[in-house]
């Protein structure tokens, strides 16, 4: 790896404090990534160690987060060197910070496309690409709003385990904080007395975002996307679907959303093995 110039050598990168992960998610709104209200509270909760800042000279010029959600898996996000502190090397510094506190995890992260080749470099193989769908979306309420509860109202361990079978890390303590933020609409579908699917619907800095949407088929991801936009009828909805599940792009373009973004979904490591057709939101492709 090359060489940081000399002036990265004076960067400083330690863990954040509270304040900063505020400070990291307005550096986030600055480039444009309309972050929820209460990122900040609920990504904390995940790994509060896990977040870093990178310090020139007593000033703050940029940040990573890194998630360690076990001994086995790991997410980079937040990876953000202020504009006018670009071509430094302190980017490369707060990275490799980042990725040296992870280890020898499988470590995911959701990059800009154009990133990919750098992204190779440090180990990471593309999975799959998601795509940003945004619009104002159709508002007519669920023909199934009666098999639809309140998430909150579940036994906790219950939506916890239904959580777990699409993500490959255990997330409670994260889970708990996202469904409870202020302003936000938690919903799951019960069949049988079982969680069939559930979505979150959380306020941003502009509009709404959905995610995680997960469901067990088309008919149910409907039903739970209907539900929480008829919650935000008029209002800009965002929603980030894997390329690879067709019926969720198709369930965004029905509901007049259209493709504004897309990341690469990359990985260190053999991409973990969930069920990408019954995953039809990201929770946040700062956290996985």
């Amino acid at each position: 790896m090359e060489q940081a110039p000399s002036t990265a050598r004076d960067l400083i990168v330690r863990t954040m404090n509270t304040n900063e992960v505020n400070l990291a998610i307005e550096w986030a709104a600055r480039e444009g990534w309309n972050p929820g209200l209460h990122d900040a509270s609920c990504f904390r909760c995940a790994d509060p160690k896990g977040f870093f800042v990178g310090e020139w000279r007593g000033e703050a010029v940029g940040s990573i987060s890194a998630i360690a959600y076990d001994g086995q898996f790991g997410f980079i996000g937040l990876y953000i060197v202020r504009p006018e502190f670009r071509g430094k090397g302190f980017g490369l510094r707060i990275w490799q910070h980042g990725i040296d506190y992870l280890g020898k995890r499988n470590i995911g992260l959701d990059g800009v496309v154009a990133q990919q080749p750098n992204y190779r470099k440090s180990g990471f193989e593309l999975a799959y690409r998601n795509i940003r769908f945004q619009g104002i979306a159709d508002a007519d309420a669920s023909r199934d709003e009666a098999m639809l509860v309140d998430a909150r109202q579940l036994p906790f361990e219950q939506l916890a385990s239904y959580d777990g079978r699409f993500f490959p890390a255990p997330r409670a303590a994260f889970l708990r904080a996202w469904i409870d933020q202020p302003g936000a609409v938690s919903l799951a579908h019960i069949g049988d007395g079982q969680i069939r699917g559930y979505g979150v619907l959380r306020r941003c800095r502009e509009g709404r975002k959905i995610g995680p949407l997960f469901a067990d088929d088309k008919h149910i991801a409907e039903a739970l996307f209907t539900a929480l936009v008829a919650r935000c009828a008029g209002e800009t909805v965002t929603l980030d679907v894997p390329e690879l599940n067709s019926a969720a792009v198709a369930l965004a373009e029905r509901h007049r959303l259209t493709s504004v973004f897309e990341t690469a979904r990359m990985y260190t490591k053999r991409a973990p093995d969930h069920p990408l057709m019954r995953l039809y939101g990201v929770t946040t492709f700062e956290l996985g």
